[in-house]
């Protein structure tokens, strides 16, 4: 049964008690970026470059700050770092209403370098709670907790900043990742199995980071690249169509697409590789460009949509197995700030090709940057394996 592989996940320790908390703190991380971008289009009054280089802040903060939070997970344990993180951006958001723009883009670099891990912890406490047989449905279960997040936080940020104010939606973000915080701090997932040896030098950062992990972290840039990239492109065919209402009809097909496709790889009986996983995302792509109306979209991205989740769990998956447990946060780190990377690149490629070639392209060009992405670590994917083949022939 296609549900049997998540029960015994379940009845894992901890398990539970970790989804639960996870998808309630990743929810209004979820929200963040499209709250403060209404923000400063709406209270502050500015216009969208301003609000593209707040986020830009953020979003650099994020790519820089996840391995080194990560490094102090590996090095000083999980509950200094949330106290740290969610204090920090605690202030951010409860201030952030209240600092103009200047103000913003002062604070919005550190409010990303500082932000609360939740990505990279749920999936370093997912690898340490659930043997390696199990982490493929353990990893597709979290690729699917985040898609939920990402369906429900920008819907709920923009309903409160419509129907109530940016300022309140932004406080309550605040008030959210505080309360998201104090349930990591006191649910305390293990980072470790039960059969780590914590004792032993640190391993050098070059023993772990080779060409096949970078592999990885290549492919897991270009799936998100491709998913950014494709929400874009979306908006922008339906626009120039007349049918941007529908994009409230496109997107939760695309998302419910992408929860069916994670649960039904987190139920397979082997893993697939993901930079294969990655290329057949950014094949699917391609002929959403043929498209016009928006239930010929909703049909044809659902292809795509079906190969989002299996792709991002296959790559935390490889993550999660390729580095030593003793940096396995840094590595997952690296991880997050590929994913925060792929999510920068998208919409600027996508945005690129609809100015230049019309709102259609904005698949071709993200999908098109997905092969690419794929046979770029298809490249080092290669050139790992005949290192190692040397080094074992020698």
């Amino acid at each position: 049964m296609p549900i049997e592989p998540y029960r015994r996940l379940f009845a894992l320790p901890g398990v539970r008690s970790l989804v639960v908390v996870t998808l309630l703190a990743r929810t209004p991380i979820a929200a963040g970026p499209i709250v403060l971008n209404l923000h400063v289009l709406q209270d502050l009054g500015q216009s969208y470059t301003w609000a593209a280089l707040v986020t830009l802040a953020v979003t650099v903060g994020l790519a820089v700050g996840s391995p080194l939070l990560g490094r102090m997970v590996d090095s000083v344990g999980l509950r200094p770092v949330v106290v740290l993180t969610t204090v920090v951006e605690g202030v951010f958001w409860f201030a952030s209403p209240w600092l103009g723009l200047t103000g913003l883009l002062a604070t919005a670099l550190f409010g990303g370098l500082f932000a609360l891990p939740v990505h990279s912890i749920s999936r370093q406490a997912m690898a340490a709670l659930v043997p390696e047989e199990q982490r493929r449905t353990a990893f597709s279960l979290d690729s699917m907790v985040v898609e939920g997040a990402f369906m429900a936080g920008p819907a709920l940020g923009v309903l409160v900043v419509t129907t109530v104010s940016g300022h309140v939606a932004m406080v309550g973000i605040g008030a959210c990742i505080v309360l998201a915080g104090a349930g990591l701090f006191l649910l305390n997932p293990v980072m470790r199995g039960p059969e780590s040896v914590a004792t032993g030098p640190r391993p050098p950062r070059s023993s772990w980071l080779t060409a096949r992990m970078v592999a990885v972290l290549v492919a897991s840039a270009g799936a998100v690249l491709v998913l950014a990239g494709s929400d874009l492109a979306i908006i922008g065919v339906l626009r120039e169509a007349g049918e941007l209402p529908w994009t409230s009809a496109v997107i939760p097909i695309w998302c419910l697409a992408s929860l069916v496709g994670g649960f039904v790889y987190g139920s397979l009986k082997r893993s697939y590789p993901s930079l294969v996983l990655m290329g057949l995302l950014g094949l699917c792509t391609i002929p959403v460009a043929l498209a016009d109306t928006w239930w010929l979209i909703a049909l044809m991205i659902i292809p795509a949509g079906l190969l989002c989740a299996p792709t991002i769990a296959a790559t935390s998956e490889e993550v999660s197995k390729l580095a030593p447990e003793s940096v396995r946060g840094e590595a997952l780190g690296l991880h997050g700030s590929a994913l925060t990377t792929g999510t920068a690149l998208g919409a600027p490629l996508a945005g690129a090709a609809i100015d230049l070639f019309g709102p259609p392209w904005g698949f071709a060009a993200v999908g098109g940057a997905g092969l690419l992405a794929a046979v770029i670590a298809f490249v080092l994917f290669r050139a790992s394996a005949k290192r190692t083949a040397a080094k074992v022939a020698a």
